[in-house]
């Protein structure tokens, strides 16, 4: 028994000091808070405190110590208290006869600690649980904080197992309007989502594509990069790069994570707006640090001026500034939250001013601050709580103090439509899962406007954005953030592989294609049919319609020279018409000589129709009009040509036969019955029609002849006429000066065969605006030629050696053309008669005798033929004589 009762003597001092070990613990454990009694409970967790000292070398669970006090959470714990204090006096609670108590806790902006503070309200929570709840203390019936999204993300899971309804004020991190993991929670701001879209809108209002971002490592900086990434793509925008700082600002990690994150904004002078996420801390550390090495490398500060994007984070913060300016730091835009009115607040400001005593007594916060201002300045009680109030107010933020008192007034309302029918005064009557019921049914009212939760539990008022100015601040829009220059319109962005989409060339769009915007992708095509475009256009030029056209400089020469033709050719017929009787117009042709000037005057109409713009009739007739009306002329000249062959040089046998044949109208009839056949042809299975030629810069309208193959027959058949008479007329090109028209004719042919045999080449190898003038020429020389070649000499004969055109000139022409020959001829004149003479068939004998080279004789007079026809004795050699008669037209 000795060494039993030695093992109790050993073992109770052990069992003392652990008990005394878990009550120290205990006490450490405790959170410091500010209460306030009442029938309904609400917890409000704010972050008093920036951070927690974390240097713990014990195993032991204890409560770290609290640092870096934060006026901006005592604010907003006090507008909670406010607020709960306004809804205590307000006929919503006073009608049901119950009053709201409070809880004031401080996270100290640690997830650790804001769990501890908690723990208790889970705790009452599974106390009244039980079937004794007499030793319970009342329960909590809801919670509203955290400001950090990652504090309230954490608190919410925990309060999600027994269904407390969570507000929140200042959290916005996406995730918590998942109501799968988070139903318990809501909040009185829109979420990050609303923020990141707004921010990324901003950037594209100014046409910043190159831009940084700075964030923190907790959930609400991982949210907010996530959804800023997202919607940045959408819009364009590239991140020059992200800098993650960690969460806690009292980390190890944290004044490396500040070097580096400033050496990298230096580096990337390109990007000069830079969005972020932080903590007011974080970047009042940030600014000093860019500050030290810009001063260190020897620079300007004007290279630290940024266009900075502040989040809700750190955007009214007055702390971030430290002691640079902003024409050190720059620009800055923030988003706030929408602001409510203050006037309550400062109401209450004002009476804890005048009654300092009585509150502090109550909040251990305001003591803390009481004692924080008097270490600083050594001063009179009275002096140092007006500099606390002033403090206080310097610190408010009209945005969370509106989204406090919201939070407050959702809740009196929940709790109001609750008690209605109920006595709420006794615990455990209302349950918190039924407060949080009545949150997502019933509307609240704050100064006369009513709100709500939408599905996702928020309320999204929207955002504020805030500009910070200072004197002599250059104009934002004068703010160049981009990687590249903007491309201009008719150039277009070339992305290097591997690089970001924001860094790009500008190459200028290829011909036929445009932008018309700036920084296009691509280049748009233009429709190659009506436009083009040069290399780097900013817009598509419409095509250039071109056709031969009558105010045309060469059309109008051409126009000139077809009129002056056509001219010519009446005034012709009218003089021959006028000169019908005379030797010269008869042996021209007479009739036929009207009928070659008309269709000289059809071929001029012919060639006008090649000017103008085409349509399907001009395109057409002009090529018909022409084929027939020269086809005419050439058969006329073709006619002529056989009656002065039969004439001068055939075999006498032949004549008989030919002058039977020779039905000059007859023929005429004929070829111009196979070219209109020819023609008719050619219109009924595929005729010329117009068309548009696209050039790559105009649009060429022209008539296509629909089948070459006719085309060439029409032209061919027209060349075959003109051959038969050049061929033809050759041969008798030493008739009669004064009267033979074969040398002209032959001429004339000649003519129009060459130019239509240039006219060919030219015709297949040349296109453009000028090809119907190429064969309106040929129709005019061809045209001339037989006016000038067939006419003119017989209008200078008619008009100008009259003497010439006289029968006896005739006879005497005749006498010496004779006289010229080789043969020996007599022209035996006083057997021509008036009859003969004037009458359009003449009739003239003659004698073909072939004579050997002897000695020649002279000719022996001729004797008059019994029919008093012309006789012509050949006599060589032999004396023989004899009478051979030829009728023929001369």
């Amino acid at each position: 028994m000795a060494w039993v009762s030695l093992i109790i003597y050993l073992y109770i001092p052990l069992f003392i000091n652990i008990l005394k070990t878990e009550e120290a613990v205990e006490q450490e454990t405790r959170v410091l808070r500010a209460t306030a009694p009442g029938d309904i409970i609400i917890v409000g967790v704010f972050s008093v405190h920036e951070d927690v000292d974390k240097k713990n070398n014990s195993f032991a669970p204890q409560k770290p110590s609290c640092i870096r006090f934060d006026v901006v959470g005592l604010v907003r714990a006090l507008a909670m208290i406010n607020a709960i204090e306004v809804m205590n006096k307000s006929p919503l609670l006073t009608d049901v006869n119950i009053t709201l108590g409070y809880k004031i806790l401080d996270s100290c902006s640690d997830v650790n600690t804001a769990m501890r503070a908690t723990e208790d309200i889970i705790e009452q929570a599974n106390c009244h649980t039980g079937s004794n709840t007499t030793t319970c203390s009342q329960p909590v019936m809801a919670v509203v904080g955290s400001s950090i999204s990652e504090i309230s993300i954490a608190i919410a899971r925990q309060l999600t197992l027994k269904m407390i309804p969570q507000i929140s004020y200042s959290s916005t991190a996406a995730i918590l309007s998942d109501k799968s993991r988070f139903p318990s929670f809501m909040r009185t701001i829109p979420n990050d989502k609303y923020q990141t879209a707004a921010m990324v809108s901003l950037l594209s209002t100014y046409g910043w594509n190159w831009v940084g971002i700075i964030t923190t490592d907790g959930d609400y900086g991982k949210s907010a990069l996530d959804n800023f990434m997202s919607q940045a793509s959408e819009k364009g925008i590239c991140v020059a790069f992200r800098s993650i700082l960690p969460q806690s600002v009292s980390s190890q990690d944290v004044d490396s994570a500040i070097t580096q994150t400033a050496k990298i904004i230096l580096q990337n002078p390109k990007a000069q707006v830079i969005v972020s996420f932080a903590k007011p801390t974080h970047m009042k550390y940030l600014y000093q640090e860019l500050k030290n090495q810009i001063l260190n490398a020897g620079q300007d500060m004007k290279s630290m001026r940024r266009v900075w994007v502040a989040s809700d984070s750190w955007s009214s913060s007055r702390s971030v500034k430290g002691n640079l300016t902003l024409n050190d730091i720059g620009h800055v835009m923030g988003f706030t939250f929408k602001s409510g009115d203050l006037s309550s607040f400062n109401e209450y400001l004002s009476k804890l001013e005048a009654a300092w005593q009585d509150y502090e007594g109550h909040n251990p916060f305001l003591q803390e601050l009481y004692v924080q201002l008097k270490s600083i300045k050594s001063s009179g009680d009275t002096e140092l709580v007006y500099k606390a109030v002033k403090t206080l107010k310097e610190y408010t933020q009209p945005n969370t103090i509106l989204g406090v008192e919201m939070a407050v007034s959702a809740l009196a309302k929940a709790v109001a439509s609750i008690c209605q029918s109920r006595d709420c005064k006794k615990p455990g009557t209302v349950q918190p899962w039924e407060v949080l019921k009545a949150l997502w049914i019933k509307d609240f009212i704050l100064r006369n406007k009513s709100y709500a939760f939408d599905r996702n539990g928020d309320i999204n008022l929207g955002y504020d954005v805030t500009m910070w100015r200072s004197d002599g601040d250059t104009k934002i829009y004068n703010i160049f953030s981009k990687c590249s220059n903007s491309c201009v319109p008719g150039e277009f962005k070339k992305t290097v592989e591997g690089q970001h989409t924001c860094c790009y060339e500008c190459i200028n769009c290829t011909e036929n294609y445009y932008s018309n915007k700036k920084d296009m992708d691509r280049c748009l095509a233009c429709d190659t049919n009506v436009e083009w475009s040069p290399e780097g256009s900013s817009s598509c030029i419409p095509k250039k319609t071109l056709f031969f056209a009558w105010k045309d400089g060469f059309a109008v020469v051409l126009l000139t020279f077809c009129a002056l033709g056509i001219l010519m050719a009446l005034l012709v017929s009218g003089l021959f018409l006028h000169q019908r009787g005379t030797p010269i117009v008869k042996a021209a042709g007479g009739p036929l000589n009207q009928v070659i000037l008309f269709s000289l005057v059809m071929s001029y109409i012919s060639a006008m129709l090649f000017v103008g713009q085409p349509n399907s009739l001009q395109c057409k007739a002009r090529q018909v009009l022409f084929g027939i009306s020269f086809t005419l002329c050439v058969s006329c000249i073709l006619v002529k040509t056989l009656q002065i062959l039969l004439a001068f040089q055939f075999n006498p046998e032949l004549q008989e036969v030919l002058r039977r044949l020779y039905q000059p109208y007859v023929i005429v009839s004929i070829c111009v019955a196979l070219q209109v056949a020819t023609c008719i042809c050619w219109l009924v299975h595929k005729s010329p029609f117009n068309y548009i030629i696209r050039n790559p810069t105009t649009l060429l309208e022209d008539c296509h002849e629909g089948s070459y193959l006719a085309f060439g027959v029409m032209l061919g058949y027209i060349a075959l006429l003109a051959f038969v008479c050049f061929i033809c007329a050759f041969k008798g090109r030493k008739l009669p000066q004064q009267y033979n028209e074969a040398k002209f004719i032959t001429f004339s042919m000649l003519l129009y065969l060459i130019s239509w045999l240039l006219f060919i080449p030219v015709y297949v190898t040349t296109s453009g605006v000028y090809l119907p003038a190429v064969e309106m020429v040929v129709i005019l020389i061809s045209n001339y030629g037989i006016l000038s070649c067939h006419f003119f000499p017989k209008c200078y004969i008619i008009l100008f050696k009259k003497e010439q055109n006289t029968k006896s000139a005739f006879r005497k022409n005749l006498y010496e053309y004779s006289s010229k020959n080789k043969d020996s001829i007599w022209v035996c004149g006083s057997s021509v008669t008036d009859q003969w003479c004037s009458s359009q068939h003449s009739t003239i004998s003659a004698s073909s005798i072939s004579v050997p080279g002897a000695n020649p004789v002279n000719p022996t007079p001729m004797t008059n033929c019994r029919d008093r026809s012309s006789c012509t004795s050949l006599h060589r050699e032999l004396m023989t004589r004899h009478c051979l008669r030829r009728s023929i037209s001369v």
